[in-house]
């Protein structure tokens, strides 16, 4: 299955490290960060994992939970798990699906074709609380993902669905912000500070209080 942007995401129950789940269920009214690891005891996988983990106050803050999966049976993950606390040093602290007859994976289209395996890659799905896929990305299996790309997605998906903006490239929190190209110019100054005209297609200003 090939999912695309604005997409809602498969349902799925599995077993997981915090017990069975239901997908939609576990994350109603929240935003979702859905990631995919080749395997279990593994040395990429074990610092992005603990990565997650040490981000969980920052996904909380922003009304988000994280999940992983691999296709690695559930006693790997659970024998697994004391190691990411140990490399990261912060305990695992969100659910790792279990998804040994590749269910989950095929539904994400996590399966990297040709590599002469049956693993999945390093997809990254952002999911909204409407369970509608908002950004997603594929690494290959020997590159670390950046997670802090990742928590800087969520606020300009979040900054951007709030007000009548765009982000421009290396956008931070506090950064100026693109009015979106919909609104008049006038009206841009009547709602935001400090606008700046620079194209008639390209107007700054200062970012909205959250």
């Amino acid at each position: 299955m090939s999912l695309h942007l604005g997409d809602t995401v498969p349902d799925f129950t599995a077993d997981t490290t915090d017990g069975e789940i239901s997908f939609h269920q576990w994350k109603a009214g929240s935003w979702a960060v859905f990631f995919s690891h080749p395997a279990d005891f593994t040395p990429v996988c074990t610092t992005e994992l603990g990565r997650t983990a040490a981000l969980q106050t920052e996904f909380a803050n922003r009304n988000t939970k994280a999940m992983a999966l691999s296709v690695d049976p559930i006693e790997d993950h659970h024998g697994w798990a004391p190691d990411i606390g140990e490399v990261s040093g912060t305990a695992l602290n969100f659910p790792i699906v279990a998804d040994p007859d590749r269910t989950v994976a095929e539904l994400y289209d996590m399966i990297h074709p040709g590599e002469g395996d049956t693993s999945t890659v390093r997809s990254v799905f952002v999911i909204d609380p409407e369970n509608k896929l908002r950004l997603s990305l594929t690494y290959p299996k020997s590159v670390g993902r950046n997670f802090d790309e990742i928590v800087r997605v969520l606020d300009a998906l979040q900054a951007t669905d709030r007000d009548p903006i765009a982000t421009p490239a290396d956008w931070k929190p506090g950064d100026r912000v693109i009015v979106s190209p919909g609104m008049s110019t006038e009206d841009a100054i009547e709602r935001f500070e400090n606008v700046e005209v620079v194209k008639p297609y390209l107007r700054f200003a200062d970012a909205p209080s959250s």
